[in-house]
Formats: structure tokens, C-alpha cells, sequence
């Protein structure tokens, strides 16, 4: 049934995240209600028109992969496949396809781990794509369609439920798309073959896979790219190692289809053929930034982390102090789940294979069966810790060197693993039951968001699609529970989590927001992040309804004139899924930036068609919320504390004063005092 479709609930399905928050002792209860809407509120009192802000989170999808044939409406330009002559209008391959060219390389266990492997040659085709998702579609009508999930705006979009199914077996070439097994060294369009309306594969998206997909060495630098990072081993990264070992041998023999994935990752939609139809309405109406990246290297869990706190959770003893995570250990003794695990990462290549890392996984086994691998923290103040190492080295070797913001003995949580708190604020990580996993973070004191809002008495919350299924589910038996635990940062946090009040006030059920959209009760800021069924992550979704998700809450606040008037809606994916993106990547300390993905912005205040080139990631809408309410960056380490960036007007992609990331005011036109742009036809 669904669940059979699942990757590894919570922690694999690329649906997840983590962040987390300070614990302030004797902190009093916030005065306001979470519908405070009065003149005197502190909600209202902001530095721009905004007075709401709506943040919805899709999942693994870079920006070439959705924009690459897109075209601004009048004078604006764009930086995607089609602008730099990589591919033609038409997906084929363009003048300057040579700008795109996938490589493979050999990285072995006397090499040790390389994010730039020197040993590379040209692919002569690629590895065949491979076959990913549901052989037929989740739910057999659109009743029980309706039934299980609430996030789509009419019938039209839960037939998209039910249907698409790939008709193939998990992990076979993908013989949809046309000459498969002969596709050239770079990136091809999805469609026809595959249809829009159809579930396609997932590719690799790890920490340490990532910095080797984009091949970075100041070698390569230029005045475009002068991060030096080239952007060409996705393929191989796929086909050597993909979503992990957890400690296990390679198989033998060891193939290109061994990993499952071929090279799903170079694949891209076609807007100018029908592709995301309602994306390219949103572009075309509102505002999009061709500059926005995931704010770390690899996965769900992390990048959601990052959105909410601007930093990077790590380790703990639970109470706040750093600690080492179990390391070729025993763990949940005398359980089911019982098991030698190893949480840190190893991607030194084991013997006698070309990038197979030695210890590299979400971790296996757990929920009622014995633990094993787990390799997803690194302590990257150790010289000697695997794989940390080269990347440090590299961030020093830039002209302006780069502090990787690694503090000594600390255990980054660079990968996916369950938040250290179930839905009804008990302790997930000491939590014996048979059905959890140890692949759980300790409770953590992490500053987010959240902080700063319940300090500053702005009202928030965090509207999970599915929450109130999850909180009596904790352990995801119900194969309609679909929630995305990784997700909200506010789950990982000892402050909400462990006071009932809070907690009750600030997550939600997308059901509440819907409801508080049309009452005109809706808090200042909201995140939004649809369920597994709806997120747009592929494999398990479909990018057709992510739109449809969106589109619904965006159709609600603008039927509500007294929201839409005040309203900024931010619309996201949280990384690019390890799809091939083309866009100049700049690296801020040892956790990202990674891969481009896409930002739109549905405002009354944002100019039809515009385009920003600032650079910006996930923590720049953590700076508009801060500077929209007057408040600080979260710490003294966060991301919020980077200067606004400033470019040559030549090339304004690239900051000439980084680290730097944008606050996205430039998204927007308060000049203006708001129009009524997007109202007309749309799909």
C-alpha cells in the first residue's frame, strides 16, 4: 500500500528536518495570542507593509532542474541552461553544452576522500537513468485521495494522486526516456518520455557527496565562479556511492546500477513545453531570484536546520553540552533495535573500490530490528575526523579564506536523523519502544526563530501538514501518517517541545492554517511544509502536486483582501535534491552553500516578472523576518550575522564582500504600494 512507496520514514524521504532552541530558564509565557491582529501589536509593528509572512517548503528540486528553459517576461533576465547556450528551447543539447559536461573519476582508499578528484575523464554517454518511485500510483481514487490528505486546491490535483506510476521495477533502466542507454554527457530533458504527471527517481543527496558533485578547487576559479567549483561529477557521484554504505561492503559486482540511481541527477523539466505550469505563472506575475541556494550541502534534515536557526545542530549530552555521538558501538540494549552502530561519517573510500565510503548512511535497521551504520555526524575540528579535512582545507585555500565554523569537539549533524522530541513533547531519543529508531538527535538547546519571535512577543507557527495524525502516531504505523518529523525545527527544540503551552500555540496542523487564513487570524509568521504525499520530492511525489499545495494557499490568501493586502508568501523547495544545477555556488563555512534551488515571492508588493540576481539562501528569509520585525541575528556564529552582499554590476552574482547572503527586501517594491498583479487566468 502507501508505505511500501516510503524511503525510510523520517529519516530518508528527503521530507524531514531538524533545528532547535535555546532553553531560557524562568522564560515568562508570551502575552499574545497567536490571533493578535491589533493595531498595538507587536505583530504590526514592522519596518516594511509586510505584517504576514508565509514561508512553504517543497522538497529536492534545484533551479536549472525546474527553470531551465524558463524565459523572463519583458527586460529581465536569467541565469539557467538556456540563457548560458547549454541546451537549446527545445531540451535538446545547445552551442555551449560543453559548459555542462559530467565527468567520471576515480577517488580510492589510498586517495582518501577528495570533494576534487584529479584523476577525471569525459563520460562518453551517461549512465543510464534509472527507474524511482511507485510502479503504480498511491491511492486508487480520488476519494481515498481526498481522504488521506487535505492540501490540494480541487479535484483536478487529487486525480494527480492517483495516478502516474513509473509501470517499472525500482532500480531498472528507465526505458520512458527515450535512447536511455545512450544519452550524451550532460543534462536531458525529463519529459515527454517521462510524463510531468509521473513519479521518476530520486538522486543522491548527502553532505559529503554533494561537495564531491560540485568539484571545487581553486584551480579552477574565475572572475564567474571564483569558488572554483565546477558543478560535473553528479553522474559519478551517483553511480559510486549514492544515498550510502551504512557501513556495508560494496555489492559484487559492482555496476553503474548498482547504487539505484543511474544519473537521475543531470535530468530537467521544460517550462516552454507545459513542464510546472503554475511555477512559471508564479515567475511571470510576482517575483523569483535565480540566486537562491540551499543553504548546506546535502540533504532534508540539515538545510531545514539551517532555515530555522542560520547554524548547524550537533551532538549533545541532551542538556547542552557537546558530546560524542556512539562510534562502533552497542546501542539500545536488551531492545529489538539493539546493534553495533558507527554515527560518524567515514567517506574514505573502503579498500579496494572507487568512492564507496567506509561509513556513510541514514542508518539501518531500527524500528523493531537490529541497528547498524548511521554514519551522519562529523566532528570538522578534528585534522584527523575523515572527509572534514578536505573540505576545511579548501575554504582556507580561497583568496579570502573562509572560516568553516567548526567549534572544537563539536558533532555536526550533517545528514537526516529524527528530531529529539515526539509530538507530545516525551523524549524520543531515550525512548525504548521497539518501533523507534536510534537514529534520533539528542534534545537540543540550538537558538532558533522561535526565540526570537516568543521574545519579541510576534506571534508564529509551525504548520506541518498531517501533525495531528502524527502526534497520536509517533512511530508512523498508519500508513496514511505522512508528516514530515526532519521538518520542523521546532521539534528539535527543549524550549517548545517540553512546555505544552508552547508548544500547543506555535505547531499546527495545515488544517489550522487553513482555517486561520480564512478567520483573518493567521500569526505573522508561518512555515508551512506539505506532507510526504504532496512535497514535490521525487520518488515519492511529484512536482505537479507541490504545485497544487501552493497553489491552494496562495488562491486562500488572496480571497482574503485584508490578508492579501499585508501578505508576503515565500515559496521554496528546502534543497536541490542533488539534481544538476549551473548556477555559481559560494562557499560560507564548512556546511554550504550548496546547489541553486528556486524562490518565488507572492506579494502584492513584488513587480510581475521580476528577477533578482542577489545571492541569497535559506537563512536570507530568517534575515527578512529579522529586519521585517526589528530583531537580531539568533547568535554570534549564525548565518544571519552575514553583511548584505555586495556586486559588480557586470557579473551580480557573485559577492565581491563575502561571505555574504541577501535580506530579499530587493524582492520587493514598497514604492509601489502594492498592485493587483496575478489575478487574471492562471493553470
Amino acid at each position: 500500500m502507501l508505505r511500501s512507496h516510503w524511503k525510510a520514514i523520517s529519516l530518508k524521504c528527503g521530507t524531514l528536518m531538524v533545528a532547535v532552541l535555546q532553553v531560557f530558564v524562568g522564560l515568562p509565557l508570551p502575552a499574545f495570542a497567536q490571533n493578535n491582529n491589533s493595531a498595538n501589536s507587536p505583530d504590526n509593528d514592522t519596518q516594511s507593509p509586510i505584517k504576514h509572512v508565509i514561508v512553504i517548503i517543497g522538497e529536492n528540486r534545484s533551479f536549472d532542474h525546474v527553470f531551465a528553459t524558463y524565459k523572463p517576461v519583458g527586460k529581465q533576465r536569467i541565469d539557467n541552461l538556456l540563457s548560458k547556450g547549454i541546451i537549446n528551447a527545445d531540451g535538446t543539447p545547445g552551442p555551449n553544452y560543453s559548459l555542462a559536461l559530467q565527468y567520471e573519476a576515480v577517488d580510492s582508499s589510498d586517495l582518501g576522500y577528495q570533494i576534487d578528484p584529479q584523476d577525471k575523464s569525459t563520460y562518453a554517454v551517461l549512465p543510464p537513468p534509472l527507474a524511482g518511485g511507485p510502479t503504480t500510483a498511491h491511492f486508487s481514487s480520488v476519494a481515498a485521495a481526498e481522504a488521506a490528505e487535505n492540501g490540494l486546491p480541487n479535484t483536478q490535483y487529487y486525480t494527480y494522486l492517483t495516478t502516474g506510476g513509473t509501470g517499472l521495477k525500482v532500480g531498472a533502466v528507465d526505458t520512458r526516456i527515450p535512447n536511455a542507454t545512450n544519452l550524451p554527457p550532460g543534462p536531458f530533458q525529463i519529459t515527454p518520455g517521462i510524463p510531468y504527471d509521473a513519479y521518476a527517481a530520486s538522486p543522491v543527496h548527502r553532505f559529503y557527496q554533494m561537495w564531491q558533485q560540485m568539484d571545487c578547487s581553486t584551480e579552477y576559479a574565475d572572475q564567474w565562479k571564483p569558488s572554483g567549483c565546477r558543478m560535473d561529477l553528479f553522474p559519478w557521484v551517483e553511480v559510486t556511492i549514492g544515498a550510502g554504505s551504512n557501513g556495508k561492503a560494496a555489492p559484487s559486482p559492482f555496476t553503474n546500477a548498482s547504487t539505484g540511481e543511474g544519473s537521475a541527477s543531470m535530468g530537467f523539466y521544460n517550462m516552454q513545453q507545459g513542464d510546472a505550469p503554475y511555477l512559471k505563472y508564479l515567475a511571470d506575475h510576482f517575483a523569483m531570484s535565480d540566486n537562491y541556494h540551499q543553504a548546506a550541502a546535502g540533504g532534508t534534515g540539515m538545510n531545514h536546520i539551517e532555515m530555522g536557526t542560520g547554524d548547524a545542530i550537533w551532538f549533545s549530552d541532551g542538556n547542552g553540552n557537546p558530546a560524542e555521538p556512539p562510534h562502533n558501538q552497542m546501542v539500545a540494549a536488551g531492545t529489538a533495535n539493539a546493534g553495533i552502530v558507527d554515527e560518524v561519517e567515514d567517506p574514505n573510500a573502503a579498500t579496494g573500490t572507487n568512492n564507496w565510503y567506509s561509513e556513510d548512511g541514514y542508518g539501518g535497521g531500527s524500528s523493531g530490528s537490529p541497528s547498524y551504520g548511521g554514519g551522519s555526524y562529523s566532528d570538522c575540528s578534528d585534522p584527523g575526523a575523515a572527509g572534514a579535512p578536505q573540505v576545511v582545507s579548501y575554504l582556507q585555500s580561497l583568496p579570502h579564506p573562509v572560516d568553516p565554523k567548526c567549534d572544537d569537539g563539536h558533532y555536526y549533524l550533517l545528514n537526516n536523523y529524527n528530531p529529539g522530541y515526539f509530538g507530545d513533547g516525551s523524549n524520543a531519543y531515550t525512548d525504548t519502544n521497539n518501533h523507534n529508531t536510534v537514529f534520533t538527535v539528542p534534545p537540543s538547546t540550538l537558538r532558533t526563530i522561535g526565540d526570537e519571535l516568543v521574545e519579541k512577543n510576534v506571534s508564529f507557527a509551525y504548520f506541518g501538514d498531517q501533525w495531528d495524525r502524527y502526534v497520536s502516531d509517533p512511530y508512523f504505523q498508519n500508513p496514511l501518517d505522512v508528516y514530515c518529523n526532519i521538518c520542523n525545527f521546532l521539534q528539535y527544540s527543549t524550549l517548545i517541545m517540553t512546555n505544552a503551552t508552547l508548544r500547543s500555540e506555535h505547531i499546527k496542523d495545515t488544517t489550522d492554517l487553513y482555517n486561520d487564513i480564512q478567520n483573518g487570524t493567521l500569526p505573522a509568521v508561518s512555515y508551512v511544509k506539505p506532507s510526504g504525499l504532496v512535497d514535490g520530492h521525487p520518488a515519492s511525489s511529484k512536482l505537479d502536486l507541490f504545485e497544487g499545495f501552493s497553489m491552494k494557499i496562495v488562491d486562500m490568501v488572496q480571497a482574503n483582501p485584508q490578508l492579501w493586502k499585508n501578505t508576503a508568501i515565500f515559496i521554496t523547495f528546502d534543497e536541490g535534491g542533488g539534481y544538476y544545477d549551473s548556477g555559481y555556488v559560494q562557499p560560507l563555512d564548512f556546511f554550504g552553500d550548496g546547489t541553486r534551488t528556486s524562490l518565488l515571492v507572492v506579494s502584492k508588493f513584488t513587480k510581475p516578472g521580476h528577477i533578482s540576481h542577489v545571492y541569497t539562501d535559506h537563512v536570507s528569509i530568517l534575515k527578512f523576518i529579522e529586519r521585517n520585525w526589528d530583531l537580531q541575528p539568533l547568535t554570534g556564529r549564525s548565518r544571519d550575522n552575514l553583511p548584505n552582499p555586495k556586486a559588480d554590476p557586470a557579473n551580480p552574482y557573485v559577492p565581491l564582500n563575502g561571505p555574504a547572503i541577501g535580506d530579499l527586501y530587493d524582492m520587493f517594491d514598497f514604492g509601489g504600494h502594492g498592485s493587483d498583479q496575478g489575478q487574471g487566468d492562471r493553470p
